[in-house]
Order: C-alpha cells, then structure tokens, then sequence
C-alpha cells in the first residue's frame, strides 16, 4: 500500500481505469475470435464488421494504439477474404 497521497491517489484510477477497460477489452478480443473461427464466408462477413467497430472504438479510445487496430483489420479483413465472401 502507498503512503504519499498522490500515489494512492494514482492506484485508485488505476483500478477505475481497468475496471472499465476489462469489459470492452473483452468484447473486442471476443469479436476478434468469432471472425478467425467461423467456417463460411457469410458468418465470417458479419462478424468482421462488428469487430471493426469494436477495434476503431478500442483505437480511439487509446485502449489499443492506432497501427495495431489498423494491423488488426487488415489481417481480420483478408482472411474474411481468404474464405471466399
């Protein structure tokens, strides 16, 4: 445990900030997974577009930095492509 002030004070936020992070942290890598394990095309279609919302929303928020959302799309978006949609 901290003992100056602005330290606690530090460990507090911190704790709020992962609090609210962890829930779309989740989200996000769930959508991630849905894309990379459908089996047609179709699926993996819908899929990918919700997990593109969720990565922007993640980028700009700075939960992720904005070259690994972007990275993150380019990959999910061809092996959407890979599957024949």
């Amino acid at each position: 445990m901290p003992n100056i002030k602005s330290a606690k004070k530090r460990m507090e936020l911190s704790r709020k900030a992962r609090d609210r992070n962890r829930p779309q942290r989740t989200r996000l890598r769930n959508a991630i997974r849905k894309v990379r394990l459908a089996e047609d095309g179709t699926t993996a279609e819908e899929g990918l577009r919700e997990a593109i919302v969720l990565i922007d929303r993640a980028a700009t928020e700075r939960l992720i930095h904005p070259n690994k959302a972007a990275r993150l799309k380019s990959r999910l978006t061809r092996h959407v492509q890979g599957l024949g949609a």
